[in-house]
């Protein structure tokens, strides 16, 4: 079974999109809807902007899905998923690839939810810290044991969990993983801590626009955040997508269930690599690649 995956934020980079402006009049026309919806030129942005352009979250989070989207319509006849998902924000651009979204709307969503995570950054600085070389349960415990907000945020391969949560939480967290024999911490430079309670606000925000936009019956599964699981029915999607926020990334256990679920091979739609790579930390033997 054919898998398509969608990278989420951090994958961005100068001139992304740029070929498939080019690419055909459709494709641009993708684009220009995307500038009048958004009321701002991200295209001058997405390609010929600076580093620091593309890191303000209200840039970055549709600019990734404006690459992943359109990419998936450069391939016409050719994208037949069976089943898809993405990393946090490329759930999104999952969405709007098996039919569940139309392009507009899941534009639309993806910028308020850029602008809802931003103003909740805002209320409570915090951040995020990759932790590599440690069981996840290992992670989990010592999260628990600080009396601080830290939780695990994003699970995406057997021995690298990301943290989330207050700048003393993490400081914390990171003494008891280093002296549990961590390989390496490191601070992210994120905006704030994404999948925690901290987003709460963000949460809020977001579950009304969610539940005010039309879902339909989508062409196949996506495997979401939350659960690792696929949905298919609109209700369950829309729960699961709220709710995505606050809760962790289980991309390790959504790759599992997918490759236990019949996927022979991974498409990655989007700018870099990163989930491909994800993909073959977990099994060596699958078939991946990027468009």
């Amino acid at each position: 079974m054919k898998a398509f995956v969608f990278p989420g934020q951090g994958a961005q980079f100068v001139g992304m999109g740029k070929d498939l402006y080019d690419k055909s009049a459709d494709l641009k026309a993708m684009f220009e809807k995307a500038n009048e919806i958004l009321g701002f030129r991200i295209t001058d942005l997405m390609f010929s902007g600076t580093d620091e352009d593309l890191r303000q979250t209200k840039v970055t989070q549709p600019a990734i899905f404006l690459h992943s989207v359109i990419l998936a319509k450069s391939l016409g006849d050719n994208f037949e998923p069976e089943m898809v998902a993405g990393h946090s924000l490329g759930e999104f651009s999952a969405l709007v690839a098996n039919g569940t979204l139309n392009f507009e709307d899941g534009l639309t969503l993806v910028t308020k939810r850029a602008m809802a995570m931003q103003k909740a950054c805002e209320i409570e600085p915090s951040t995020m810290a990759a932790i590599l070389g440690l069981d996840d349960k290992v992670v989990e415990k010592a999260c628990k044991e600080v009396d601080e907000i830290v939780v695990p945020a994003n699970y995406n391969s057997p021995g690298q969990v990301v943290i989330s949560g207050s700048f003393k939480g993490i400081d914390l967290a990171i003494d008891k993983l280093n002296a549990a024999g961590a390989r390496r911490c490191l601070k992210l430079s994120v905006g704030g801590a994404f999948h925690s309670p901290l987003m709460e606000p963000a949460r809020q925000e977001l579950a009304k626009a969610i539940e005010d936009a039309p879902f339909s019956n989508p062409t196949c599964p996506v495997y979401q955040n939350v659960n690792a699981m696929p949905a298919s029915d609109p209700a369950v999607i829309r729960k699961n997508l709220v709710s995505q926020l606050t809760c962790p990334v289980r991309w390790t256990q959504t790759v599992k269930n997918m490759i236990n679920d019949g996927a022979s091979s991974f498409t990655e739609l989007g700018p870099g690599s990163v989930l491909q790579g994800l993909i073959k930390k977990l099994d060596r033997t699958m078939t991946t690649s990027g468009v």
